[in-house]
């Protein structure tokens, strides 16, 4: 199939498709005399692993690594589960991150509390005099 009827099935761009290419996460197609890509059933399979990571919000390396597992045919999944346990770790990190964000955003709020002119909002007065104590690593692992 032509990259066209690939991204029409995967449900994704051609210029999605190209990119994880060019990432080295799926292979390049075979080309045929006129130079079309030519994909096969492989890449569709392989395209929507890709996509389905990507969805759990996994970064390209995860999906590398992951990859690298299925493309060799691991003896067992141990270094997949290790991967997953620290990419659910990651994920609770960043849900205890956006929950302190909430609170905080909630907490500025709670400074404008009726209409007036914004020289006189308490959000706008709030971001403006807000010294930030520390500064909060955020926990990502994209890159």
């Amino acid at each position: 199939m032509k990259i066209g009827e690939l991204a029409k099935i995967a449900k994704c761009s051609a210029e999605t498709i190209r990119f994880y290419e060019k990432e080295g996460l799926l292979p390049p197609a075979a080309r045929s005399e006129n130079n079309y890509r030519e994909y096969q059933q492989s890449h569709l399979e392989r395209l929507r692993f890709i996509r389905n990571c990507r969805a759990f919000d996994m970064s390209h390396e995860e999906i590398r690594q992951l990859l690298q597992q299925v493309d060799s045919h691991a003896d067992d999944c141990q270094t997949v589960n290790i991967l997953l346990d620290e990419h659910i770790l990651h994920i609770e990190h960043r849900i205890q991150e956006l929950m302190n964000l909430k609170g905080q955003l909630q907490t500025l709020r709670q400074q404008c509390q009726q209409q007036q002119g914004i020289d006189e909002c308490g959000i706008v007065q709030g971001l403006t005099n807000l010294e930030l104590t520390h500064h909060t690593e955020r926990h990502t692992h994209l890159g």
